[in-house]
């Protein structure tokens, strides 16, 4: 297997500063700042932050495919053809996804076969432990108000409407197929940790994979990305209240829910 670029190097003096304060924020300072630990974290950042960049991407693309309407001459063609432009935008996105956290993945397993030994107990915990029944509930939630807003686009009469529904349908479901396998790879997932402190921050990265994979900005744009301008009215108006509502419900569980490290010093404590 090809090593990654990050793990060929000593890692840079950002990526130990940004290792230190994650350690400090989770309150394990006596843990030292690792090469292995600051290229596990130093892939993720990374990863979230392209991931947010193709997000964006979509977003100007879609915006740009919108404004198109008010063209005499639109250079995407006539307007059958731009719910299958979005929806070319939305397969670039899932895609790019896919290979990020194909990259996270390849990362931790490199780091892992470097260690000199694996922690004695390791914890796997479950889906409860890593997600929490908040985050599982807003999570179901978005989705359920994804495809319902997908279903009521299908009823109106227009047809570009009604093609553009039909990429958003699929779009959800292919972000929730996405969600379901990442779950179901941190789950089964080696433990990557020789001793108490680095299972610790193990179970800890876990959990905020595990937050990142469900959370619902996703969920949010697609509707405002692939139907929001074609539909009615009263279907803006339900685009715009689903991210509010979804919006402030996700803040609140941010503030109401434990901790990763909290929760995973309960896994660790229970092993």
């Amino acid at each position: 297997m090809t090593n990654s670029p990050i793990l060929s190097r000593e890692p840079r003096p950002v990526d130990v500063r940004c290792t230190t304060d994650w350690l400090r924020r989770h309150d394990l300072s006596e843990s030292p700042s690792t090469s292995l630990l600051s290229a596990r974290l130093a892939v993720r950042r990374r990863a979230r932050t392209l991931g947010s960049i193709l997000l964006a991407l979509l977003i100007l693309g879609a915006a740009a495919i919108q404004v198109s309407n008010g063209l005499v001459i639109s250079p995407f063609g006539p307007d059958g053809t731009k719910p299958l432009l979005l929806g070319a935008l939305v397969a670039g996105l899932l895609m790019g996804r896919t290979l990020l956290d194909a990259w996270i993945r390849r990362v931790d397993r490199q780091v892992g076969m470097t260690l000199t030994r694996r922690a004695a107990h390791p914890a796997q915990p479950g889906l409860r432990a890593l997600l929490g029944r908040p985050y599982a509930i807003v999570s179901a939630a978005s989705y359920a108000g994804a495809f319902a807003l997908a279903g009521g686009a299908l009823a109106v009469g227009d047809d570009t409407v009604r093609r553009a529904a039909v990429v958003l349908l699929v779009a959800v479901a292919g972000v929730g197929l996405g969600t379901i396998l990442q779950l179901r790879e941190l789950l089964a997932r080696p433990v990557v940790a020789e001793d108490e402190i680095s299972l610790t921050a193990d179970v800890i990265m876990r959990i905020e994979d595990a937050r990142e994979s469900t959370n619902p900005a996703i969920l949010w744009a697609l509707p405002m990305v692939l139907v929001f301008g074609f539909a009615p009215g009263w279907w803006n108006a339900a685009a715009v209240g689903f991210v509010l509502v979804g919006l402030a419900a996700f803040i609140a569980v941010q503030y109401t829910t434990a901790c990763a490290a909290d929760v995973a010093r309960n896994v660790v404590g229970v092993r």
